[in-house]
């Protein structure tokens, strides 16, 4: 349960409500599940609200929103499916496991990735996989927001995908659930899997629901070459063909994107998540986010699958997405550090659909809150006033390992980087045995067909 009053104090307060101010030290004040107070450390001791709450000393760490990833894949084939490109490594490894996937086993990816993704302060994923009844259990038990979004495929060869059926299963018991925290979107996994007709009945369903659509797009050369030979269109001039963008509908990379295309990303409203470090591992490219941010695109941050990354570690998306712009577009002003840390907090909940809720630190949002230690010799030196430099720690030098506390709508979900509501060696055994049960149930398959 969450503390009926509690005083978050003392820490380097990052409220990401619009600004850049920070309160230097400051306190958050928590009542039940929602913040009452966010101001200087003065300010909230002299608040009668204050008197007789939970104290929890947060001097020495920065205290933020939490971190919301827009595009993951639970899963359990890291560091397994190396130097391949996209579509070579999809063929032979990705595909072959999703046939050979059963229930119990994607629960368990959903377990670990989950469980990862706290400790590391993201409060929030957006994640597109199977099986997903098991992931919503999973996200209640650990107290993390999730967003569910099964894959969706009819293209022929891909019947081992969810179908538009049973992503209206998994809308009818978890439109919403665990008292908000979870809910269910639509899912169409990729242009070259999809028909024409399963995209359009995608959005028919999303609209009967009230929901939210998420699919990838635009990822590689090879995609775009294929939808312009198939379709004569662009894919993101497709995907507005098939009815699929607007506000809330959220499209992965976008890497391969021209100038109409980004027009036409800001016109419908349409949000990107933004995953650099796969986008690098696969070698597919860099988003031009310095473009979508300047033409309007909602940006959000995400890690993609932990086989293609390899970690759901949050902060080094935000270190690399600066990084990866700095050096794309040889401008060393480009990725600065409080535009990406925006787009990992406020900005990843605005592309979820979820930023009257939480992203930020302010008055009236959910107590979704991360402190992260700033003792470490990466972390050193702190300075204040005139030559503060937190921003750019929390950007390139701290990482998940960091994270000291996070809570969810005021609950205490980690503890001195300890998880309070599941075991880390109950994780990682569940996921090692269904890891290798899924591997030997692989081995048997062929590959797929090359789409």
């Amino acid at each position: 349960m969450a503390a009926h009053r509690l005083l978050i104090r003392g820490g380097i307060v990052f409220p990401f409500d619009g600004s850049r101010r920070v309160h230097d030290p400051g306190s958050v004040l928590v009542e039940g599940r929602e913040i009452v107070a966010v101001g200087g450390v003065e300010e909230l001791d002299a608040d009668p609200r204050a008197e007789g709450a939970v104290l929890h000393d947060a001097s020495g760490h920065a205290v933020l929103p939490g971190l919301h990833n827009c595009h993951l894949h639970s899963g359990l084939l890291r560091g397994t499916a190396e130097s391949k490109s996209l579509w070579e490594w999809l063929r032979d490894y990705v595909d072959p496991a999703h046939r050979a996937l059963t229930p119990e086993i994607a629960e368990a990816a959903s377990l670990l990735a989950y469980t990862e993704s706290v400790l590391a302060g993201t409060t929030s994923v957006m994640d597109m996989w199977r099986f997903m009844d098991g992931s919503a259990r999973v996200a209640e038990r650990v107290g993390i927001r999730a967003t569910l979004v099964p894959y969706v495929a009819d293209m022929p060869g891909y019947d081992y995908f969810e179908t538009l059926d049973t992503n209206r299963e998994l809308l009818e018991e978890h439109r919403e659930s665990a008292d908000g925290r979870v809910r269910a979107w639509v899912g169409i996994e990729h242009l070259l899997y999809c028909t024409e007709e399963a995209c359009r009945a995608a959005v028919a369903l999303a609209e009967e629901f009230d929901t939210g659509l998420h699919t990838h797009s635009s990822e590689t050369t090879y995609e775009v070459e294929q939808s312009l030979e198939r379709f004569g269109r662009r894919p993101i001039a497709e995907f507005e063909h098939r009815g699929m963008l607007g506000p809330r509908t959220v499209v992965a990379h976008c890497v391969w994107v021209d100038r109409a295309e980004i027009e036409t990303l800001a016109s419908t409203g349409t949000g990107v998540a933004h995953c650099p470090c796969s986008n690098m591992k696969l070698s597919s490219g860099a988003a031009p986010i310095g473009t979508l941010r300047r033409a309007g695109v909602k940006l959000g941050i995400g890690s993609d699958g932990e086989k293609e990354n390899n970690t759901l570690d949050l902060f080094d998306e935000i270190k690399f997405a600066s990084l990866l712009e700095k050096v794309t577009t040889l401008d060393p002003t480009a990725g600065d550090p409080w535009d990406v840390l925006e787009m990992a907090t406020t900005g990843g909940a605005r592309v979820l659909g979820i930023d009257r809720v939480t992203g930020s630190l302010e008055t009236g949002k959910r107590a979704d809150v991360v402190t992260v230690a700033l003792d470490g010799l990466h972390t050193t030196p702190v300075l204040h006033g005139r030559d503060f430099n937190v921003a750019a720690h929390l950007a390139f030098s701290s990482s998940g390992a960091d994270v000291r506390d996070v809570w969810v709508d005021g609950r205490h979900l980690v503890a001195g980087a300890v998880p309070q509501f599941v075991s880390v060696d109950e994780v990682r055994a569940t996921a090692q045995a269904a890891a290798e049960e899924l591997f030997e149930r692989r081995a048997s398959l062929t590959p797929a067909p090359m789409p």
